[in-house]
């Protein structure tokens, strides 16, 4: 056991190693270099017999560790909407892991509990969802949809008069799921983890941005779940929610929508009317880690009728668990155990404000315009329309587009991935760090045109 100096000068040493880290962001490479990566076969493969001190393990972690990230958390990361991390939400990340909290219930943390109800309210006014709904933090949008699909299910089905919880799926009424064609894979994971195959999924029409088309809607029979989507993974669209919703609210639907980082466009006013109709679904899921710039993992869920939530999330009688709370999180969530999620995202609205929220959506939005711009202008095909953070771009045949992506990458200059739009392969740029700059655009732009000629 160390001594209070010995753990003093350890977090001391383990802090100034993490600031030397950020400081040397902004002139690394974005991915780690070939020797980094074979460097990290000299990190201990085998568990040690005998104790390492602690300062060796930081040290291991640092020298071997570091060099072999990618450097998400800089400002040419634009890899799987993916948001680096606010100043105030880290240090509020050191802080609540040293207080090693479990957010589950009151009783366990009264300030895990308090901020996290607090802060869900901010969230809630933010993206324009109504005020009487409820919800929790989760580890991302996967299990942020699973928990309202939950929900969604306990709902469609004792309309049905099938009370789930008791009876399981054998034998229950049959329940469909309805989505447009480009619904996300971490929605269709959730739906075949709630026990619905495949088959249960009618996928409706899409258009060239990846938006329901709301005509010729099929006949609503039955139990029935549908999935919208807020911000296509892709293009950035949004489905169209007001008549979306009005025709599965008219045949007892429930309306889930899926809005992993696009619901945050409802903080910026520019580009709230991109969401209008969204707050009259029944569930929305979404994530603080993208555009909200909070460290891993911070993912939402809220539900329109709490008892629905509740219903589906709420922990059978155990003698230990007595004297419920009212702020009691694991009766709406998947997890018992769970750490002090709230705390990095109450921060992180704290430091910026209603305006500083706003202006960090819309500064990202601007700088994928940018890039826009400034590829097409180099005679790159832009595949999408720009309404938000995310750009579509061909670099000519799938060939020469896969290999452009495949050189920025090893390249290092920035990172971005590669996808298919409408069976052409682009890469895709999402813009979602609040470090960004127009020089770091630049500088990208300029590394792509070059990889591109060569």
């Amino acid at each position: 056991m160390s001594s209070g100096s010995e753990d003093d000068a350890l977090l001391r040493d383990a802090a100034e190693r993490a600031i030397s880290y950020l400081g040397n962001l902004k002139s690394r490479r974005v991915a780690p270099t070939k020797e980094a990566l074979q460097n990290l076969d000299l990190l201990p493969q085998k568990l040690p017999e005998q104790p390492t001190s602690a300062d060796r393990v930081i040290e291991l972690l640092d020298s071997f560790g570091s060099p072999a990230t990618v450097a998400s958390n800089g400002s040419r990361y634009f890899g799987f909407v993916t948001g680096s991390t606010l100043p105030a939400a880290l240090a509020a990340n050191w802080l609540s892991s040293t207080w090693n909290q479990n957010g589950a219930m009151e009783v366990m943390s009264p300030v895990a509990t308090r901020v996290e109800a607090t802060v869900i309210g901010w969230i809630k006014e933010l993206l324009g969802i109504p005020s009487g709904s409820e919800g929790a933090f989760v580890s991302g949008a996967t299990m942020a949809n699973f928990a309202g699909l939950a929900a969604a299910r306990h709902a469609v089905l004792a309309r049905a008069g099938w009370e789930f919880e008791k009876k399981g799926m054998d034998g229950a009424p049959k329940v469909n799921v309805i989505s447009g064609d480009e619904i996300h894979a971490s929605a269709i994971k959730a739906i075949m983890m709630l026990g619905f195959g495949t088959e249960h999924l009618i996928r409706l029409p899409v258009d060239a941005q990846g938006r329901i088309i709301p005509r010729s809607l099929p006949r609503i029979s039955g139990p029935t779940i549908v999935c919208v989507q807020a911000g296509n993974v892709n293009s950035g669209s949004f489905d169209p929610f007001k008549p979306l919703v009005e025709w599965a609210h008219e045949a007892g639907a429930w309306v889930h929508v899926d809005g992993a980082f696009g619901l945050w466009a409802a903080a910026s006013p520019h580009r709230r009317p991109l969401t209008d109709g969204v707050e009259g679904a029944d569930s929305w899921s979404t994530d603080c880690h993208k555009w909200l710039n909070v460290p891993y993992d911070s993912g939402l869920v809220v539900v329109r009728d709490p008892v629905q939530l509740r219903g589906a999330m709420a922990n059978p009688a155990a003698p230990y668990l007595e004297g419920e709370h009212p702020r009691d999180r694991f009766d709406y969530a998947p997890e018992m155990s769970r750490r002090a999620r709230g705390v990095d995202a109450w921060s992180a609205l704290m430091s910026l404000g209603r305006t500083g929220v706003a202006d960090l959506v819309e500064r990202c939005c601007r700088h994928a315009s940018r890039f826009a711009k400034l590829l097409s202008d180099g005679g790159c095909e832009i595949l999408n329309e720009v309404v938000l953070n995310q750009v579509l771009v061909s670099f000519g045949s799938d060939e020469a587009t896969q290999r452009v992506v495949s050189s920025v990458q090893s390249d290092g200059t920035c990172w971005c991935g590669g996808t298919k739009w409408h069976g052409k392969a682009a890469m895709r740029i999402s813009v979602s760090s609040g470090k960004t700059t127009d020089e770091d655009v630049e500088q990208s732009v300029r590394a792509m045109l070059r990889l591109a000629k060569s």
